[in-house]
Protein backbone atom coordinates (compact mmCIF):
# COMPACT_ATOMS: atom_id res chain seq x y z
CA UNK A 1 0.00 0.00 0.00
CA UNK A 2 1.89 3.44 -0.71
CA UNK A 3 0.40 6.48 1.18
CA UNK A 4 -2.42 7.88 -1.16
CA UNK A 5 -4.09 4.89 -0.72
CA UNK A 6 -3.42 5.68 3.22
CA UNK A 7 -5.06 9.07 2.94
CA UNK A 8 -8.10 7.79 1.20
CA UNK A 9 -9.30 5.08 3.49
CA UNK A 10 -8.56 7.65 6.77
CA UNK A 11 -10.33 10.18 5.27
CA UNK A 12 -13.45 7.60 3.97
CA UNK A 13 -13.54 6.18 7.64
CA UNK A 14 -14.19 9.54 8.88
CA UNK A 15 -16.84 10.02 6.27
CA UNK A 16 -18.09 7.24 7.39
CA UNK A 17 -17.94 8.00 10.81
CA UNK A 18 -19.56 11.31 10.69
CA UNK A 19 -22.55 10.01 8.31
CA UNK A 20 -23.79 7.28 10.97
CA UNK A 21 -23.32 10.18 13.38
CA UNK A 22 -25.75 12.38 11.24
CA UNK A 23 -27.86 9.27 10.59
CA UNK A 24 -28.01 8.36 14.15
CA UNK A 25 -29.08 11.77 15.00
CA UNK A 26 -31.86 11.81 12.50
CA UNK A 27 -33.18 8.60 13.73
CA UNK A 28 -32.94 9.27 17.30
CA UNK A 29 -35.22 12.89 16.41
CA UNK A 30 -37.63 11.24 14.50
CA UNK A 31 -38.08 8.01 16.83
CA UNK A 32 -37.85 9.96 20.15
CA UNK A 33 -40.83 8.72 22.15
CA UNK A 34 -41.04 12.15 23.55
CA UNK A 35 -40.81 15.84 22.65
CA UNK A 36 -37.47 17.55 23.77
CA UNK A 37 -39.58 19.57 26.94
CA UNK A 38 -40.82 16.06 28.24
CA UNK A 39 -37.39 15.04 28.11
CA UNK A 40 -35.76 17.48 30.20
CA UNK A 41 -38.99 17.39 32.48
CA UNK A 42 -38.30 13.87 33.05
CA UNK A 43 -34.82 13.99 33.49
CA UNK A 44 -35.62 17.12 36.59
CA UNK A 45 -38.14 14.92 38.21
CA UNK A 46 -35.37 12.03 38.09
CA UNK A 47 -33.16 14.25 39.56
CA UNK A 48 -35.21 15.49 42.05
CA UNK A 49 -36.27 12.10 43.01
CA UNK A 50 -32.12 11.12 42.83
CA UNK A 51 -31.40 13.89 45.42
CA UNK A 52 -34.02 13.43 47.79
CA UNK A 53 -33.01 9.63 47.92
CA UNK A 54 -29.16 10.72 48.64
CA UNK A 55 -30.23 13.12 51.03
CA UNK A 56 -32.10 10.24 52.70
CA UNK A 57 -29.74 7.92 52.89
CA UNK A 58 -27.16 10.31 53.96
CA UNK A 59 -29.80 11.36 56.96
CA UNK A 60 -29.90 7.23 57.98
CA UNK A 61 -25.81 7.25 57.48
CA UNK A 62 -25.73 10.19 60.07
CA UNK A 63 -28.14 8.59 62.74
CA UNK A 64 -26.63 5.08 61.97
CA UNK A 65 -22.52 7.26 62.71
CA UNK A 66 -24.48 8.95 65.84
CA UNK A 67 -25.45 6.01 67.01
CA UNK A 68 -22.46 4.11 66.98
CA UNK A 69 -20.46 6.69 68.21
CA UNK A 70 -22.84 7.02 71.41
CA UNK A 71 -21.77 3.62 71.94
CA UNK A 72 -18.43 3.80 71.48
CA UNK A 73 -18.32 6.92 74.06
CA UNK A 74 -20.60 4.45 76.55
CA UNK A 75 -18.03 1.20 75.56
CA UNK A 76 -14.86 3.12 76.53
CA UNK A 77 -16.73 4.80 79.75
CA UNK A 78 -17.20 1.41 80.67
CA UNK A 79 -13.30 0.33 80.33
CA UNK A 80 -12.15 3.13 81.83
CA UNK A 81 -14.26 2.34 85.31
CA UNK A 82 -12.75 -0.90 84.85
CA UNK A 83 -9.53 -0.31 84.26
CA UNK A 84 -9.48 2.56 87.59
CA UNK A 85 -11.27 -0.41 89.42
CA UNK A 86 -8.11 -2.38 88.43
CA UNK A 87 -5.85 0.31 89.22
CA UNK A 88 -7.08 1.05 92.18
CA UNK A 89 -7.40 -2.83 93.59
CA UNK A 90 -3.48 -2.80 92.35
CA UNK A 91 -2.99 -0.46 94.67
CA UNK A 92 -4.23 -1.59 97.47
CA UNK A 93 -2.57 -5.08 97.09
CA UNK A 94 0.63 -3.31 96.62
CA UNK A 95 -0.16 -1.03 99.72
CA UNK A 96 -1.51 -4.45 101.37
CA UNK A 97 2.04 -6.30 100.52
CA UNK A 98 4.06 -3.34 101.68
CA UNK A 99 2.64 -3.33 105.39
CA UNK A 100 2.98 -7.15 105.81
CA UNK A 101 6.41 -6.92 104.47
CA UNK A 102 7.68 -4.17 106.14
CA UNK A 103 5.85 -3.84 109.64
Amino acid sequence: MDNHESKCSGQAVALAFLGGAVAGVVAGLLLAPKSGEETRQDLKRYARRAEEEVLEKAKEARAALDETIERGKHFIAEKAADVEAAVKAGREAVKEKMDKCCS
